[in-house]
């Protein structure tokens, strides 16, 4: 039986930001750029009270709450408290599978410093992050990983809660369908309209009507109503992209797109080499495009050597850009270059060809 910790910073971005200014402490604030077109990355607690939620629209935030302290995101500063805080888990255990900068799982069925239990491994945690970073966290303990993801969730903010193997049914059978990992709003609706808004009332279906209704993921609907969840946590998971995107405050033609393009190659390179480039060579360019009634276009070049330089990848987005082949009176709200495909630097072939061309 596996012990699996969840572990949840509180308000991430917003708390550090609380920290860094001690002038934000006790306000409203919010994580986010203004504009029209900006959203909200994150918001304080006290900015939560009047419904501000992490990807609402951040005009929308600033009607919910006019008193709201806007501060645009410093995401350097929150990777090095997230690099804290992991060189923290590491030190009880090495399998840590990171969700993003703020939250992870965490396998301590056996930990490294032999404390008697995940809830001791989970407080030791906990109290490491506040000594070292000032912040909080939240933790969730269980023995599988989306019990634990629910747990770190219900005593927030700087909390904890344990779900005991022999008490899961019990807590699941109440909660309403939404809380299962998988189940969104179209799928929260579709059960609605079978009378199924609790997991209490999912699992008394049965697994034969739940497959009949919706398939193999009838199967896994009817697992989870039982708590069972086999999915181990991974450590080693290779970054499959890095890229960079924005979203304009008006909606631009793609030939107003160049320095947009350049500006997005240049910071998805920047992370590339920062956390890539020693390794792993990327072999395909992405171009992501979003146009102004919200279709999303892609376009992609697989090279037979990765772009050496900067200017070779943001070249290539911009040929990419000549390729989308749409009609010129076509806007779009949002761009995206990355790079992808990554591989092992003894399996690529020499840079130069790339860009060879027969005279």
């Amino acid at each position: 039986m596996r012990k699996i910790v969840h572990v949840d910073m509180d308000a991430f971005y917003a708390s550090v930001e609380q920290r860094d200014d001690p002038s934000l402490r006790g306000r409203p604030v919010v994580v986010a750029w203004r504009g029209a077109r900006s959203v909200v990355c994150a918001a304080s607690y006290e900015a939560r009270k009047f419904g501000i939620r992490s990807a609402m629209p951040a005009v929308r935030a600033e009607r919910l709450c006019p008193q709201a302290v806007f501060v645009p995101p410093d995401f350097a500063r929150y990777k090095l408290a997230s690099k804290q805080v992991r060189e923290i888990f590491a030190r009880h255990t090495d399998l840590i599978e990171p969700l993003s900068l703020d939250e992870a799982y965490l396998d301590v069925t056996e930990n490294k410093l032999d404390l008697p239990s995940a809830t001791a491994v989970a407080e030791a945690i906990r109290a490491d992050i506040r000594a070292t970073t000032q912040l909080t966290a939240s933790a969730g303990i269980a023995t599988n990983k989306f019990l634990a993801k629910i747990a770190s969730d219900w005593n927030k903010p700087d909390g904890l809660f344990v779900i005991r193997p022999e008490a899961a049914l019990d807590f699941l059978t109440p909660l309403a369908v939404g809380r299962l990992p998988g189940v969104g709003k179209v799928m929260e609706a579709k059960l609605a309209e079978l009378g199924i808004t609790t997991v209490g009332q999912l699992r008394d279906r049965g697994e034969a009507e739940l497959l009949r209704r919706f398939g193999r993921w009838g199967r896994r609907l009817h697992e989870l109503s039982l708590g069972i969840d086999d999915h181990a946590v991974v450590s080693e998971r290779p970054t499959l992209q890095v890229s960079s995107e924005d979203t304009f405050e008006r909606d631009l033609t793609l030939s107003e797109l160049e320095p947009h393009i350049i500006r997005m190659a240049g910071r998805a390179w920047a992370a590339y080499e920062r956390e890539l480039a020693q390794e792993r060579s990327a072999r395909t360019v992405v171009l992501k495009l979003k146009t102004a009634d919200f279709r999303i276009i892609t376009r992609s070049l697989t090279a037979e050597a990765p772009p050496p330089t900067l200017a070779h990848f943001a070249a290539l987005a911009l040929d990419l850009r000549d390729r989308v082949g749409l009609p010129s009176r076509i806007r779009y709200r949002l761009v995206g270059v990355g790079l992808s495909n990554f591989r092992h630097a003894e399996e690529t072939p020499p840079q130069q060809g790339l860009f060879d061309t027969e005279g």
